[in-house]
């Protein structure tokens, strides 16, 4: 039975009940009474189960099945439906039926907008972030204001970016014994990070016999014009300069520009050959005995400075004039860097602890003061041997070579050295030793002993070199004396901001221990390179430098960050 039909019953007995005319007899009213306790036990059953079942929104379409008090239909709310035991069946809408807002048209945002709550919170907004970003910017020109400010470097040249390598004698410096031998060997100077390569001399110049002077030829003994300008261009490729020896009388014993009286020829004869070796691309010159060219011509030595010092459209790039001299007096060394006017002055000065008849260190450490205080460091070159004294070997003691490799590529200048300085080459009987280098012969004993002795030099010689190169503080920073004595040495290399650079020496056979302290030192340092790795090896972590301990004949370099 629907729902209808049960209110079209339910509406006719209640009409037949209410009919006054119609009273039922008292078998009827038994019957009746006992009809109404089945139907109220069979109500009660029902009800209970109803009462188990959830409260579940039903279907809109089912009516109530009890009428209301005024014998009307009860009307369910929206969405109820009434159930005979009182339960209440809910309708849920679906999710998708739900009204979603969709935000504010563009009417409304313009009414919103001009409200006055609005444009006070737009202009409170507008003023924060211009007080935030005027704050930034005036935050970061305070921290660029009170930043420590870099200082400029200085205007060097190429000769001041490393070490010089010179070679004396183009015949013992390969087995070949020409220029084209010295080609092939670039790329080694290459990996010893070498700057320049000073050459010769090379021409043809007879000993003591000035009429047979030829500057602009090149002696058999050396090899070619054409393999002098293979070597130019190879040296170019990798980064080298080469620098040509013209020192006039380099063979013979009446010094270096002949006689007094021949000086004035000789330096007339040297200006066009200049000339001719500047077309040919070498980027400078070395001559010894300036001061007295200096001092007997001094207007044809002008003339031969400003022929070098001039570039070419060949050559656009600057030229160095190295002079040489004998002298080792540190104030004579100063008086002739002011009067000849070379960029470099290669000199004796160096010539300290471990060489014969030598200054001892404090001397040294005297005399390194003293040029350094007197003449800026870009004019400054340091050097322990050459054509007249030998090699750095022969000079101070065999086992030394290293510690002076060191002072050599640490001190504020450019450093020169001879062929085979960097291997430990010893003068055997002669000035111009054979140089040695390395096959793949096996070698046994005490040859196998010399050549990891040689390797072990250059591998040190190669690394310092390197070293140099990179670090603004050891290519111009300032020199800080820290400590000296007869036969240890302590000085800093700084720059600006730059890792500091402390090297120290002990020249002497037994151990030293330095105390090193002062505003300008940390309390340790790190190790970077050490001639001895057993008592202080590099690398193996930071050391104490108010008790510094070095080796007999002990260097080291150290390194320490800048500390503000």
């Amino acid at each position: 039975m629907n729902t209808e039909e049960t209110n079209v019953d339910l509406k006719d007995a209640a009409t037949k009940d209410a009919d006054p005319t119609e009273s039922p007899g008292p078998d009827v009213v038994a019957a009746d009474a006992d009809a109404t306790e089945a139907d109220v036990s069979e109500a009660d059953l029902d009800q209970e189960e109803q009462e188990k079942q959830p409260m579940t929104g039903g279907g809109g379409d089912q009516a109530g099945d009890a009428p209301s008090a005024g014998g009307e239909e009860a009307e369910p709310a929206d969405g109820a439906v009434m159930e005979k035991n009182g339960t209440v069946k809910l309708k849920i809408q679906d999710e998708e039926e739900e009204e979603k807002f969709t935000g504010l048209n563009k009417e409304e945002l313009l009414r919103v907008a001009g409200t006055p709550g609005w444009v006070r919170t737009r202009w409170a907004l507008l003023v924060v972030f211009w007080l935030g970003w005027l704050g930034m910017l005036g935050g970061a020109v305070l921290i660029v204001l009170q930043a420590p400010r870099c200082r400029d470097l200085p205007s060097s040249s190429w000769w001041n970016d490393g070490p010089l390598y010179q070679i004396g004698d183009i015949g013992a410096f390969s087995a070949l014994k020409d220029l084209k031998a010295v080609e092939q060997k670039v790329g080694r100077l290459s990996q010893m990070k070498v700057r320049g390569l000073v050459v010769g001399p090379v021409h043809v110049a007879p000993a003591d016999d000035v009429m047979s002077l030829r500057f602009e030829e090149v002696s058999s003994e050396s090899g070619t014009l054409d393999q002098f300008k293979d070597l130019v261009q190879a040296a170019h490729k990798k980064g080298i300069s080469v620098v040509l020896d013209l020192t006039p009388n380099y063979q013979g014993s009446s010094g270096p520009w002949f006689s007094n009286v021949s000086v004035t020829n000789v330096a007339e004869r040297l200006k066009s050959a200049l000339v001719f070796w500047m077309k040919q691309g070498v980027d400078g010159v070395q001559m010894s005995g300036v001061e007295r060219v200096a001092s007997m011509v001094p207007s044809l030595w002008t003339d031969i400075r400003a022929i070098i010092h001039n570039g070419t459209e060949d050559s656009p790039n600057k030229r160095v004039l190295i002079g040489v001299t004998e002298r080792s007096s540190a104030e004579d060394v100063s008086t002739l860097l002011n009067s000849t006017g070379v960029d470099l002055l290669v000199s004796r000065v160096l010539l300290g602890p471990g060489s014969a008849g030598a200054a001892d260190a404090t001397e040294l450490a005297q005399s390194v003061q003293l040029l350094y205080s007197s003449h800026s460091q870009l004019k400054l070159a340091w050097s322990l041997g050459g054509r007249d004294q030998g090699h750095l070997a022969s000079l101070v003691v065999p086992a030394l070579v290293k510690l002076h490799q060191l002072l050599l590529l640490t001190l504020p200048g450019t450093p020169v050295f001879n062929y085979g300085d960097e291997i430990g080459l010893m003068d055997e009987g002669t000035k111009f030793p054979r140089m040695l280098w390395d096959s793949d012969e096996e070698l046994n004993g005490t040859l196998k002993e010399e050549q990891a002795e040689r390797r072990s030099c250059l591998r040190f010689f190669s690394a310092l070199s390197e070293l140099r190169g990179k670090e603004r503080s050891l290519l111009f920073g300032d020199f800080l004396l820290l400590s000296n004595s007869s036969s240890s040495l302590a000085y800093l290399r700084v720059w600006d901001q730059s890792e500091r650079y402390l090297a120290a020496f002990n020249w002497a056979e037994e151990a030293v221990a330095l105390q090193l302290s002062g505003a300008a030192l940390p309390r340790r340092a790190t190790v970077v390179l050490s001639t001895d790795g057993a008592v202080l090896p590099a690398g193996g972590g930071d050391v104490d430098l108010t008790e510094l301990r070095l080796g007999p004949g002990q260097a080291a370099l150290l390194r320490f960050p800048y500390a503000g």
